[in-house]
C-alpha cells in the first residue's frame, strides 16, 4: 500500500493570549493510503484545520514529521490542492479566470490554460457561465468554481476544509454527489475536514475522531465498508449507514459535549 500523507508524532504549540502556551494537537499519527477518501471529525475548535495545514505545509509543526509519498515535506506540498471552507475566488475574476489562474500561474499557454478551464466548467456544470464573476455566481456555483480551480491542477491530494458547510441543505447534497462522481474518475487521495458526521460517513473510506482540545489526538478510526458508488441522499437511509452512525457517534459524544462547555466557558469568562 502506497502511503499519500502520513503525520508521525505531529504536536503544535502556540503562544497563548495574556503569556504561555496552548497546544493544539498532540502527537498525532494520520496516514492516508493512496487513492483513500478519509474524513476528520471532531469537537469545534479541536484542530482538525491545524492538521490540514500541516500536511499542507502551511503551517510547520512544534515537532514531528510530515511526509508526502514517503519523502519529508519542507515547504508547501506541492502534490496538494487545498479547497477551503471560505470564499477563495478573487472577484475582480471571471469564472474562467479564476478556475486557470493556477495554470496562469505556472506560465502555461492562454489558449490551452483557456481549453482546460472551459473543460473543467463543463465538468462541474458549469458550461456556458465562464464569464460570469463571482457576486453573479450562486453559493453552489462559486464553490463548482473553486472546486475546478482545485482539480484543474491535477494534484495527487486533495485537502478540503468544510467545503460546503455554508451552503443549504440540497445544494450541499448535491455539491457532495458531484464531488464523489470527480474522485471516482482518478481516486486522488483526500483529507476531507468536517464537523458533519453523516457528511463524513456518506463520502469517506475512512473516518477518524479526534478528541476535544487542548491536546487533541485521535480517538477512534472506522472503516466505512458501504457500497460505491454512493448517492448521499440515499446511503444515509440505509440500516448500515444508521449502524456506522450510531457507533461512531456514541465514541465521539462525550468529546462533543466537553468542546461545548469548553466553548460556553471561554465565552462567558
Amino acid at each position: 500500500m502506497t502511503v499519500s500523507v502520513s503525520l508521525e508524532k505531529i504536536t503544535c504549540t502556540f503562544a497563548a493570549k495574556g503569556g504561555g502556551s496552548y497546544t493544539a494537537v498532540k502527537d498525532v499519527d494520520l496516514s492516508v493510503a493512496d487513492g483513500e477518501f478519509v474524513s476528520v471529525v471532531g469537537p469545534t475548535g479541536c484542530g482538525k484545520s491545524t492538521l490540514l495545514n500541516v500536511a499542507a505545509g502551511l503551517l510547520k509543526p512544534s515537532s514531528g514529521v510530515t511526509r508526502i509519498f514517503g519523502e519529508t515535506l519542507a515547504g508547501v506540498n506541492r502534490r496538494a490542492g487545498y479547497m477551503f471552507q471560505s470564499e477563495a475566488l478573487m472577484p475582480w475574476r471571471s469564472a474562467l479566470a479564476n478556475v486557470t489562474a493556477g495554470l496562469e500561474f505556472r506560465g502555461e499557454d492562454w489558449t490551452a490554460a483557456r481549453a482546460k478551464g472551459e473543460d473543467w466548467l463543463a465538468r462541474v456544470g458549469l458550461a456556458g457561465f465562464g464569464d460570469r464573476y463571482p457576486h453573479q455566481l450562486s453559493g453552489g456555483m462559486r464553490k463548482r468554481v473553486s472546486l475546478a480551480q482545485m482539480l484543474i491542477l491535477d494534484p495527487q491530494i486533495l485537502l478540503m476544509d468544510e467545503p460546503f458547510s455554508a451552503l443549504d441543505v440540497q445544494t450541499r447534497s448535491l455539491m457532495e454527489n458531484e464531488l464523489l462522481e470527480l474522485w471516482s474518475a482518478d481516486r486522488k487521495s483526500v483529507i476531507f475536514i468536517t464537523h458533519d458526521l453523516e457528511e463524513a460517513i456518506s463520502l469517506s473510506d475512512r473516518v477518524v475522531v479526534l478528541s476535544a482540545g487542548p491536546a487533541t489526538h485521535p480517538i477512534g478510526e472506522y472503516a466505512i465498508d458501504l457500497p460505491r458508488p454512493r448517492d448521499v441522499s440515499e446511503i444515509r437511509l440505509t440500516p448500515a449507514f444508521i449502524a456506522l452512525h450510531d457507533k461512531i457517534w456514541h465514541a465521539m459524544k462525550s468529546e462533543v459535549l466537553k468542546g461545548y462547555q469548553q466553548t460556553r466557558n471561554r465565552t462567558s469568562a
